[in-house]
């Protein structure tokens, strides 16, 4: 049975909810409200202008009709089946070689290695409209040197979307240095068993750097799966920024999340929209359910075996 808190107890716990208070108004104001109110919102025909017309699950049996949903949806699991893991084993690679760096140099890499995750989604956008032009861009060039000829990744429908999974590489320093953080917390002793056992470098590496850094792997990939699932800036920044243009790639480029904006900023169909973002919720939601389940089983925590459950 549970005893009855102290005088002292309680003026902390008093306290503790004023210092939350903050918080609490904002979550409740920026996020839950906004939240309950798309619920509402998926269930109306609401343009901004007239007041919301109740049309129930009306919104939600027009996605299985749209062409342009399943086109979208699509799209998107295209690139996060490429970017995911592509990401997670570059990350990978970028973070032991960090790793293996020491002395002075080892701050400036990492900073080095850091720093595109700070360039603003926009502009890396733009960066790569050049970079990818099928005629001038430095991609091309850098692939002319070789005798290949580049694709047109910016207006051919097959190479637009391995164009936007290149440009999405960009942005991994958050992701290279969570691994690099796993690396250096793999004890050395358990490197030096493996040697005097006669373990190779690809032995050690799989037998000691995976399992230690598992939890670390885990992380990323759901965080980065729920990013791609989300998609959205650069792709509206290169593809959808100047609507007059005329475009030879169709909707090759149409992501979920850029439909879901059309539909609610240009269109002005809200309720539509929020049908759209609940139901990218609820994918997200079962994706990372899947995720966390299958995950558990090949991760190993401290003091557990791999596969061991929290």
């Amino acid at each position: 049975m549970a005893r009855p808190l102290s005088g002292l107890a309680r003026h902390e716990a008093r306290w503790a909810y004023v210092f939350l208070l903050p918080w609490l108004i904002g979550l409740v104001i920026f996020q839950a409200g906004p939240m309950v109110a798309s619920l509402v919102l998926s269930l109306t025909d609401y343009d901004l202008i007239s007041q919301p017309k109740f049309v129930g699950l009306g919104n939600y049996a027009a996605m299985l009709e749209d062409p342009k949903v399943a086109r979208a949806i699509g799209n998107t699991a295209f690139y996060t089946v490429l970017h995911v893991p592509l990401a997670l084993v570059i990350s990978l690679l970028l973070a032991l070689m960090l790793n293996r760096v020491t002395g002075r140099a080892a701050g400036f890499f990492r900073t080095a290695f850091y720093l595109p995750s700070m360039t603003p989604y926009v502009a890396v956008g733009v960066l790569f409209l050049f970079l990818l032009n099928g005629q001038a861009g430095l991609v091309n060039q850098f692939l002319g040197l070789f005798g290949v000829d580049g694709p047109q990744w910016t207006t051919d429908p097959a190479w637009v979307k391995p164009g936007i999974v290149l440009m999405s590489l960009w942005n991994l320093g958050s992701t290279t240095i969570i691994l690099f953080a796993a690396l250096r917390n793999v004890p050395r002793d358990l490197y030096e068993a493996a040697m005097i056992d006669g373990a190779g470098r690809w032995q050690r590496f799989r037998s000691v750097t995976l399992p230690m850094i598992s939890s670390a792997l885990f992380f990323v990939v759901i965080i980065n799966t729920i990013a791609a699932l989300q998609m959205f800036d650069q792709v509206y920044t290169m593809f959808f920024g100047n609507q007059t243009a005329q475009h030879s790639y169709g909707d090759s480029a149409l992501f979920y999340v850029v439909y879901l904006f059309q539909q609610g900023f240009q269109f002005l169909h809200m309720g539509y929209a929020s049908a759209l973002a609940w139901i990218l919720f609820a994918i997200i939601g079962i994706i990372t359910v899947v995720q966390v389940r299958v995950g558990n089983r090949f991760v190993y925590y401290e003091a557990e075996p791999p596969g061991g459950t929290r």
